[in-house]
Parts: structure tokens; sequence; C-alpha cells
């Protein structure tokens, strides 16, 4: 059966960028007779803003994208993610970079706007250093296929480096803890914003590494501001209320400007009129 997710950071209330990719995968989801599930991304405490959890769930709620199961939390699994980094153990080594050093080093930026990491601890940490960061040693290129964006391909090694398992804050990453999240809870499509397209690579090569089955995923565009930045609570992201007019926009924006209600978008869902694009303009 179809297992599709919303995993939202409880970081602010819910604004329209994070209310497109909700959308966009409780559609999904419903045409396909599937089943969807919400998890909550708490992982990074420090940016968790208290009772943003239960707002987001209240809006959800309220637009009618009911989900099904009960909800999960990233900060309730860690036993999950520390067996994953011990499965990985042969794979992993402890680097005491700091991120001006990373930043200093000659190879660039990821396409995602990350540091590449030049592989300076892969033998050992360098003396007089602290061992900070827990690593993972990647190998060659990862393709494959999203239902919007097409074929893609991306050389780990050249093109991201050695990324990081669990942070020198002491903090499991993002890339090691939602495969470990899809995996068990049996997700089978994920759909979520084209911002994310660039960890998909990095999130195979942990699932190939830890035995488990590879989604299909499907990424739309992100939904971004006039001056072009993704819409989010940093760059003033104004949260959406419980009355239709924001849904109509979302549905607009993922190429149904006509449906009435989520019962017709459901019926006329079709990934293919969904722009083909990595950032779209959420604002007439």
């Amino acid at each position: 059966m179809y297992v599709g997710r919303f995993a939202p950071s409880p970081t602010g209330a819910l604004h329209f960028g994070s209310l497109v990719a909700a959308l966009a995968s409780w559609l999904d989801a419903r045409a396909a007779g599937g089943r969807w599930r919400v998890r909550i991304e708490d992982l990074d405490t420090p940016r968790i803003q208290a009772g943003a959890a239960e707002q987001i769930l209240r809006t959800l709620g309220g637009l009618g994208l009911a989900w099904d199961g009960s909800v999960e939390y990233q900060s309730r699994r860690l036993a999950l993610y520390r067996d994953a980094l011990e499965r990985l153990a042969q794979r992993t080594y402890w680097c005491g970079c700091t991120r001006r050093e990373i930043a200093d080093s000659s190879l660039g930026l990821a396409a995602d706007g990350a540091q590449i990491y030049p592989g300076s601890c892969r033998a050992d940490v360098a003396p007089g250093k602290a061992p900070r960061a827990l690593r993972l040693r990647v190998q060659g290129a990862i393709a494959f296929a999203d239902r919007v964006q097409g074929e893609q391909r991306q050389d780990l090694e050249r093109e991201v480096g050695d990324f990081v398992l669990y942070r020198a804050d002491g903090m499991f990453a993002y890339q090691l803890a939602v495969v470990v999240d899809d995996a068990e809870q049996g997700i089978t499509d994920v759909v979520r914003g084209a911002d994310l397209l660039d960890s998909t690579a990095r999130q195979i090569q942990l699932q190939r590494l830890l035995g488990y089955a590879t989604p299909r995923y499907l990424h739309i565009p992100a939904a971004v501001n006039r001056a072009g930045e993704k819409l989010s609570k940093q760059t003033g992201a104004h949260a959406i209320g419980a009355g239709g007019d924001a849904l109509r926009r979302a549905l607009a924006f993922l190429g149904q400007p006509q449906a009435d209600d989520l019962a017709e978008a459901v019926r006329n869902w079709d990934p293919a009129l969904i722009p083909a694009r990595r950032a779209q303009a959420a604002e007439p």
C-alpha cells in the first residue's frame, strides 16, 4: 500500500510554503488510495518553538488534511538513530574540523549551499584537534528518477563530500533521522519541496547501506517570495489561517486553480500539472 508523509519542523506556525508541501503529499496519497502519516521533526531543539507542533496539527485538521494513525515525534526515536549509527560504524569516522576550517578549503559549495567537505579527517583527526562530528565516508554517484523533476544524478564525493550523521552539538543529523524514520514507518512515497532535492542522493546512499527500500520521490517547486527567497520563518513567511483562501492558493500553486474542494482536487490530481522547476513564486 502507498504510504506517504508530511514531516514539518515545529519552528513556527504553518506557512504557505509548508502548506503546499503538506497538500501535495496528502493529495498524492489520497489519489493513490493510500495512507498519509504526519511526523514532527523536533530534533533541532534550539530552534523549536513552544506550542508550534500543536498549532501545525490544528491547522492541518482545520483545513481538512486528516492523517492516518498516530503522530510520530523524532525526539522519541533516539534509540533507533543510535542503532543505525552502530550499523554504519565501518563507514563512519570522527571529524575535528570547524566550520571555518571547512569554509577555508578550496572545494566550494554544494548545490544546497553547504560547504563541500574536503576529507581532511578521513585518515584520522589531526593532532591537537578534538573529535566533533561523525561523518559518513561517501563514494561514487547516485542516480534516481524524480516524478516531477525527472532524472537526477549526483556525485557525492565530488559534489557533497563526506557528510555529517552526528553533529558537534550532540544531535543526530537530519539526513540520518529522516532515512531511519521513513524506513521504520514504511514510507513508500516522499513528496516534498524541491529545496530538499539535493538531499535525496545522500538519503539513498544511507538507505542502501542500511538495507532499506528506497521510496519514490516527487519534489514540487519550493514556494518563494518576490525576492526569490524560500518561504520560511527566517524570511518572514506569514502563518496561514484556517480559512479556504490559503488552500485555494495552494491548489493553484500545484496546478489546480479550478478545484472547488479537496474531493475534486483528489479526483483531478496529476503530478504532470506541477511545473518541473526548482522554485516558484508564491505571491501574485
